[in-house]
């Protein structure tokens, strides 16, 4: 399929129907930008139920990593489906999750030994660190970063910081749950500038959190994105990561690598905090893991993964359907798409940085391989947020054929599948210099 092709008003009369359905019976809770309704879907191009085809910068929030329905993972679950579709790794055994603990032993971003286990989502392989760590430490508290997010249950919400409206009346949060600021380079929350900093940012944490509010040796663990996904795309600089790495290695602290929407390929490298040269001690994804199916893993230093048979457990959590489709999605990265993830992406950043010049409401471009943020400006000197106008921008590309996503108040987030071409990501970025055009 050729996108983008707009063949009637959006929404067409088809998705008008449905969204009017849909307003009657689904939760309200839910956030849509625009009104797209999908209905099948190729590579990096969607079609929806009116038959307009869209180019996906989307890929249904960072989780289509292989494109939309990829033959050789839709082949790896007809296979297991075939089999069987459910026996309960918590209870009894069976190959596919044992030959994806496999892979993530070997994949996994820190060295040794390793082990993992198995949910259905972002949010409950956060959880499961949550839990591990508290459990391995003996100690409670969890440090987490301001713009953060880590999911929306209890536990993980309490790490989520990066709207005020994802945690309003679900009050009090977890106690011995800690926030402190982090590297945001193009807003410095010390105010420094990126060419002379040396992740100052953290001394709030070194110098403040770990003396007034909390002893180190309380602290189970600190959980971080390596690339800040809701909050921005917002990429640190690496000495961020580093200095992180060495506090917690000082007191004893586990450091979590959050690599729900970073990693898999998505920023160049299997997960991004390799961009960073630091290892941590345990690394939760979910997402792309599996092109699409439900499928969480958390995956720890087997020394830290040493809890007893009942301490947690997940009834649906590595299923077999899912954990098929994950092993084929690994293959499928390591065989080309992580490559092509970094070739592509830097390609669009550069024709992003030349967009950049033309319209002074981008602020600032930045990311890694597949996973870029444009954050837009009233004025770059002020970097007053330009909120209303992302918005404006993001249903402006929709209206042209291109599905992207806003990420905090004022970035659009690009993380269209890891199959994109550098003809499709021409398109996209040509759209979005159209949509910027007209503010």
């Amino acid at each position: 399929m050729d996108a983008p092709l707009i063949k009637t008003p959006l929404p067409g009369p088809k998705a008008k129907a449905i969204i009017e359905r849909d307003a009657k019976v689904v939760s309200t809770s839910y956030t849509r930008g625009y009104p797209f309704v999908m209905a099948r879907g190729t590579g990096a191009v969607v079609e929806d139920v009116d038959g307009n085809l869209f180019l996906d910068c989307a890929a249904g929030i960072a989780v289509n990593s292989t494109g939309h329905s990829h033959p050789l993972v839709v082949a790896a679950i007809v296979e297991q489906a075939q089999k069987f579709l459910h026996m309960s790794g918590t209870d009894f055994y069976y190959e596919p999750q044992v030959a994806l603990g496999e892979a993530f032993n070997e994949i996994a971003p820190f060295s040794g030994q390793k082990r993992s286990f198995f949910s259905n989502s972002g949010t409950e392989a956060i959880e499961a660190a949550i839990k591990l760590a508290r459990y391995s430490t003996k100690r409670y508290g969890m440090i987490a970063f301001l713009g953060s997010f880590h999911g929306r249950t209890l536990g993980s919400l309490a790490l989520t910081s990066s709207k005020a409206i994802q945690r309003k009346g679900f009050g009090p949060m977890q106690a011995g749950t800690f926030h402190t600021p982090y590297a945001t380079c193009y807003r410095c929350p010390v105010g420094l500038k990126p060419e002379t900093c040396h992740a100052e940012c953290l001394d709030f944490l070194e110098q403040q959190v770990l003396v007034h509010l909390i002893s180190p040796d309380e602290v189970a663990g600190v959980v971080v994105e390596s690339i800040q996904g809701e909050g921005g795309y917002v990429v640190p600089a690496p000495q961020f990561h580093e200095r992180l790495r060495a506090l917690t290695k000082k007191h004893g602290i586990l450091l979590i690598a959050d690599e729900v929407q970073s990693g898999m390929g998505r920023t160049g490298k299997m997960f991004g905090i390799q961009h960073f040269g630091v290892e941590p001690d345990m690394v939760a994804v979910a997402k792309g893991v599996a092109s699409g199916l439900p499928l969480g893993v958390t995956t720890a230093r087997a020394e830290v993964m040493d809890w007893p048979p009942g301490s947690h457990a997940s009834t649906f959590g590595g299923n077999p359907v899912s954990c098929a489709a994950a092993m084929a999605t690994i293959g499928l990265l390591k065989e080309s798409l992580v490559k092509n993830a970094a070739d592509v992406g830097a390609f669009m950043m550069d024709r992003l940085k030349e967009v950049q010049q033309k319209h002074a409401i981008v602020g600032d471009v930045r990311g890694r391989g597949l996973m870029i943020g444009i954050e837009l400006v009233k004025d770059r000197v002020t970097k007053e947020r330009a909120t209303a106008e992302r918005d404006k921008v993001v249903e402006a590309c929709f209206a042209r054929g291109l599905l992207v996503l806003g990420a905090g108040k004022n970035a659009i987030r690009l993380s269209p599948p890891l199959v994109l071409t550098k003809a499709q990501a021409t398109t996209a970025v040509d759209i979005i210099d159209q949509a910027l055009g007209t503010l």
